[in-house]
């Protein structure tokens, strides 16, 4: 349910703020990537939220939720507008510079293997370049989605332990020690490349045909094949 929007705001805002940047340069891909996120982080942190409550919920007739909305609308009941947008900071200290990352990568990589207008593997290269920021994305912020998990999952089975951000990450270490700022991230990057390489791919296979008739001079023949509406760029 929250990927449909979150992917919407992010490429839309993504490609708006570049326009409005007026430059393709790498800091303002990142800019422009750093800006989706946070946008984003609207949807994604309640959406984020549900998903940890549901997947740390007993199961069978002792489960507490019915579903996201469900869930969603408990908490609201119980914590108010607050509670349904636990863990904001930390979504946001996350998400904001783990997409400017993401944009970034995927910006430089799409140049380094020439990805051009008409290019025959024009949708090998996002899969490659997509899967590949994708991980690069992750690996830049992961220790701050584990805090954020921590928090938004804190108080489900028992009292809450943490009383924010800096406790929690203090609380972590204490008990377990780095690594625990890295469990779970062999399976995140398992999951990152193909997530990545499809939605990267299929944005701009869809770009690439919604953009035919008006990236097109006038006068210019119809081209036999798809072409991108910008260079090497989304």
């Amino acid at each position: 349910m929250g990927l449909t929007f979150i992917n919407a705001l992010v490429f839309g805002v993504q490609g708006n703020t570049l326009r409005a940047l007026g430059r393709d340069s790498p800091l303002n891909q990142f800019l422009a990537g750093a800006a989706a996120g946070a946008i984003q982080c609207v949807i994604c942190c309640p959406m984020e939220l549900a998903k940890t409550r549901l997947q740390l919920q007993d199961a069978g007739p002792a489960r507490t939720y019915k579903g996201s909305l469900d869930c969603l609308v408990q908490i609201y009941r119980r914590e108010g507008l607050r509670g349904v947008n636990r863990g904001m900071a930390s979504t946001l200290l996350r998400e904001t510079p783990s997409f400017g990352v993401y944009f970034l990568s995927y910006d430089v990589l799409t140049r380094a293997l020439g990805c051009e207008p008409g290019d025959r593997l024009l949708v090998p290269t996002p899969l490659l370049a997509g899967g590949r920021s994708g991980i690069v994305s992750w690996l830049s912020t992961y220790p701050v989605d584990v805090v954020k998990s921590r928090l938004q999952a804190d108080g489900v089975h028992g009292a809450p332990r943490y009383r924010g951000i800096l406790d929690c990450v203090r609380q972590s270490y204490q008990a377990e020690g780095w690594r625990v700022f890295t469990r779970g991230l062999t399976s995140t990057l398992l999951r990152a490349f193909p997530v990545n390489a499809a939605t990267f791919a299929t944005v701009t296979v869809v770009l690439t045909y919604a953009r035919g008739e008006e990236a097109r001079p006038e006068g210019e023949a119809v081209p036999t094949g798809p072409a991108l509406g910008q260079p090497s760029s989304l």
